[in-house]
């Protein structure tokens, strides 16, 4: 009798940041793409244990119907806070002992299992799988790598939101905060970044700088004229008290979220900066140059790609047009991908 045709041999790849975890189902033949799923974050380092478990086996489950569980033979995964190779690292080994355990409880039983940076998955994503070279991630965080072997060779910046990720979509945010409140106190030139941020956080209305007697001038929005007097600056009506009354409400709903949420602000910012404000474009010039900052502390040599990825780097990014001119300037070439889900796909078939 023939025998049964097998059922072909497949592997999941992960890429878990710090916004979501994406998971995808591919041919471990040929790298064609199956099915995929999305859960919440994945950060390796600021996801507690069972939630990061739980994150990772929604997107598996989403991605690996039950009926091709079993076919599984590899799994790799990129994540946020997995900064290296050794098992000592922290951040890899919660993303290992996390993983396992959601592939446990969805009954997938392979033991080739591969733990990388996201942002390793990332560079592997470039086409033809790259083995060395520069790395960059921009989205809520931000991080620089020099790969070599498929592994970090080493690392600048990728700090968390406490000290560092310069540039990233965090910093965007929280600086488009600090800008709303410097308004506020008197300290900064007008913004519309004030009212677009207070509205964003849900802010009462009464509060915010808006039409009539509480909206800032154009000419305060294009930062020309902050101040009408020595004591006292003017935001177009938008009065002492209504300001006092406006850092009341934003302080407090801003000190009760993760922070990293300010990286939801970014947006805000990329908008602004198209509306000719002032203080936006500035912070967005800023980012940029703490990017090209990290790149070049990897030493670059003239001619290497820089792979990218991240929310501020895709097709149309807010930063990606500026960065692409000051890397251009280095000698180097960004090559833009959309995520660590191919990269961590090709290195889990790498693994069969």
């Amino acid at each position: 009798m023939p025998s049964a045709a097998r059922e072909p041999a497949l592997v999941v790849g992960l890429d878990a940041g710090g916004t979501r975890t994406r998971a995808v189902l591919a041919d471990a033949a040929d790298g064609s793409l199956l099915g995929e799923g999305a859960g919440g974050p994945g950060n390796a380092l600021t996801v507690p244990l069972p939630r990061l478990t739980e994150h990772l086996a929604q997107a598996v489950a989403r991605a690996v119907p039950e009926s091709a569980r079993g076919a599984v033979v590899a799994v790799a995964g990129g994540f946020a806070g997995a900064t290296g190779a050794d098992e000592d690292d922290p951040g890899r080994r919660n993303a290992l002992t996390a993983l396992t355990a959601a592939l446990r409880r969805l009954d997938i039983a392979t033991e080739r299992l591969t733990v990388t940076s996201d942002i390793e998955a990332a560079f592997a994503s470039a086409p033809g799988a790259p083995a060395d070279g520069l790395a960059l991630v921009a989205g809520t965080g931000a991080v620089a790598m020099r790969i070599t072997d498929r592994r970090r060779a080493f690392t600048v910046d990728g700090d968390g939101w406490l000290l560092g990720d310069d540039g990233s979509g965090f910093w965007i945010g929280r600086e488009a905060v600090r800008a709303a409140l410097r308004m506020a106190d008197g300290r900064g030139a007008a913004t519309v970044l004030a009212g677009a941020v207070g509205q964003a956080l849900g802010l009462p209305a009464r509060v915010l700088p808006g039409p009539g007697s509480t909206a800032p001038r154009s000419a305060d929005v294009d930062g020309s004229s902050a101040r009408s007097g020595a004591d006292e600056p003017s935001y177009g009506g938008w009065t002492r008290a209504g300001r006092e009354a406006y850092r009341g409400h934003l302080l407090p709903v801003v000190m009760a979220e993760p922070p990293t949420r300010l990286a939801r602000l970014a947006p805000l910012v990329a908008e602004a900066a198209r509306e000719r404000d002032a203080v936006a474009r500035a912070i967005l010039d800023r980012a940029v140059d703490q990017l090209t900052d990290a790149v070049r502390a990897l030493a670059p040599r003239t001619g290497e790609r820089v792979v990218a990825t991240g929310g501020l780097l895709g097709p149309g990014g807010p930063l990606t047009a500026p960065l692409t001119t000051r890397l251009d300037a280095l000698g180097l070439t960004l090559d833009l991908v959309a995520d660590g889900c191919p990269g961590a796909v090709a290195l889990a078939r790498l693994s069969v």
